[in-house]
């Protein structure tokens, strides 16, 4: 018996037989172009070819799984379809490069791109704009993609990397696991993992190499961990696992259409994050109260040039529709730090984290940012939408918002469109400044909410994908805590809204701080809302001001971790 760990992607247990999947091969060799005008041709006939296709995928998808999931698929089109991306292309074969290599270059260049960002969410497109290189690929050299809906029952997928254009085949009833070598939380390995109720354990290194076809495995997507040639009891531990976590999963569906609260009554908001438009459906179909957290940069990162108001009025708009009344909180362009979009034309600079990014951007580029303001206001005639700045140390960026947006009104007004001009403006708190100035913030912010992800790292001065330093990264540290909780107290105080959209809103663990301190919004991955739910209706206020006592006395990270442990619910 053998053990290997990875990322728990995609909960569950799978019981069943390693299927060892081979990617394509995809060889060809370099040649000069003579006929440039053919070479164009033969590429753009394999882009249409793989988009046909790539149609075909997303529809078996929507019909199986749901929209959200289709629309990865159907993004790939839009990305294939960017003039700019094709514009590239067409270059180079003008200066004699073959098609393969000019649709590699490009693909190359755009996932480097995206791969050097740091948050999850971005490096994903570097996935997306490989998987799109290796279907066009295929089209070009006539070579057939990984097919692995004929795969028998109780298979365990082995591969590199599960990509989308690879799981129109996969079937829940067939497939009781997979085990993939790189991916993550936000992967859309994961993503469809989750989607299709499979386990899922990714980022196992050399998985492929480690099992072979026929191997006997347990997959828990719970742990994160593969066992190779379990024994009869540890078949049978993950059996009975299997058994509670389809109970639990079912307990959980008993939550959908019930108010988010604590054991003895309180009553919270429970929201979702989301990236872009589709994910809005999916914090409407995990029940979700509102979006929290509208990341609006990936509608500029998906484009070669900046969306115009109406592209971004159409967005914002959309995402008010399909929320239905729903709040709808849009944090404006966060750009720059590890989100680079050339056309934007920012100057490369030491320590980018620390430089001219987010709303320091925006402010010294009202000709970004009005647009993107204009929009937003229009919007509000559709739905609760609320604008939450990034980034921000002190009042005098919030009033300098505050003006461009009464100017934004004011505009609008003039020229007869319906706008909110009171929409309400709030900020991330996810600097040390802006959490020790929290008490003035809160007398002239709408509301507040607390990036985790970002005051972690700020104020433990650490750089969690840094080896050297990541053991500094930890929202369980008492000086992390120690500021939430007078950011939450401020906001409360002044009688505003206090939210977190950090991963800390639904760590089970943290939980019990939250109710204590008394966050009243918790905004979490879609996928997340229910569990969330369930964890905050496990605690009294009483049970969480103990526990909370308990560890705000503790002096170190792992004394505060343990006492959390030690009381964890379930």
């Amino acid at each position: 018996m053998k053990t290997l760990e990875g990322v728990a992607a995609s909960s569950g247990v799978g019981i069943g037989t390693v299927v060892v999947v081979a990617e394509p091969v995809l060889e060809y060799e370099s040649t000069t172009v003579a006929d440039v005008d053919a070479e164009k041709a033969r590429l753009a006939g394999a882009i249409e070819a793989f988009k046909e296709l790539n149609t075909q995928k997303a529809d078996q998808i929507r019909d199986r799984v749901g929209d959200e999931e289709a629309a990865i698929l159907e993004g790939h089109n839009l990305m294939i379809s960017d003039p700019f991306m094709v514009a590239e292309m067409d270059k180079l074969i003008e200066g004699g490069t073959c098609a393969e290599d000019a649709l590699t270059q490009i693909c190359e260049m755009f996932a480097t791109m995206f791969e050097a960002a740091e948050d999850d969410l971005t490096r994903q497109r570097a996935s997306d704009v490989r998987d799109i290189r290796t279907g066009v690929l295929c089209e070009l050299l006539g070579v057939e993609e990984v097919d692995i809906s004929l795969v028998p029952a109780g298979s365990v997928i082995v591969i590199h990397d599960l990509v989308p254009s690879m799981t129109a085949g996969l079937n829940s009833d067939n497939v009781v696991g997979i085990v993939t070598e790189v991916g993550g939380m936000t992967s859309h390995s994961a993503i469809l993992a989750r989607a299709l109720e499979i386990p899922a354990v990714l980022a196992v290194a050399d998985v492929t190499t480690e099992l072979a076809a026929g191997d006997q495995v347990v997959v828990n997507g719970i742990a994160g961990k593969v066992v190779l040639d379990p024994t009869e009891d540890v078949l049978h531990s993950a059996e009975v696992r299997r058994e509670e976590f389809l109970q639990e999963r079912a307990a959980l569906q008993q939550l959908v259409g019930k108010p988010t609260e604590t054991a003895d009554g309180i009553q919270v908001e429970l929201f979702g994050n989301i990236g872009s438009v589709s994910d809005a459906e999916a914090v409407v179909s995990h029940d979700g109260e509102g979006v929290g957290l509208f990341r609006t940069e990936f509608l500029f990162m998906e484009s070669n040039a900046m969306p115009t108001e109406d592209e971004q009025f159409k967005a914002y708009q959309q995402a008010a529709l399909i929320l239905k009344g729903r709040p709808l909180i849009v944090r404006t362009l966060d750009i720059g730090g590890d989100k680079d979009i050339p056309y934007l034309g920012m100057e490369k600079e030491d320590n980018p984290f620390l430089g001219f990014r987010a709303v320091r951007y925006c402010l010294q580029r009202p000709d970004v940012f009005k647009v993107q303001l204009r929009a937003l206001l229009r919007a509000t005639a559709f739905g609760d939408i609320r604008i939450m700045i990034p980034l921000v140390t002190g009042v005098a960026e919030l009033r300098q918002v505050r003006e461009l947006v009464a100017e934004c009104a004011a505009e609008l007004k003039a020229e007869g469109t319906e706008c909110n001009a009171d929409v309400p403006v709030g900020v991330m708190i996810e600097t040390p400044a802006a959490a020790i100035m929290a008490d003035v913030l809160a007398e002239e912010a709408d509301f507040f909410s607390i990036g985790t992800n970002d005051l972690t790292g700020y104020t433990m001065a650490a750089d969690r994908g840094n080896d050297h330093v990541s053991y500094l990264y930890s929202t369980f540290d008492p000086a992390v805590l120690r500021s939430i909780k007078r950011v939450i107290e401020a906001g409360n105080e002044a009688g505003i809204m206090v939210g977190m959209c950090g991963e800390a809103a639904a760590d089970p663990l943290l939980v019990p701080l939250w109710i204590s301190f008394g966050l009243g919004e918790y905004s979490v991955s879609p996928s997340s809302i229910l569990a969330t739910r369930a964890a905050i209706g496990d605690w009294t206020k009483a049970a969480a001001d103990e526990v909370a006592a308990k560890a705000m006395a503790a002096k170190t990270e792992p004394e505060v971790r343990a006492i959390l442990e030690s009381a964890r619910k379930g």
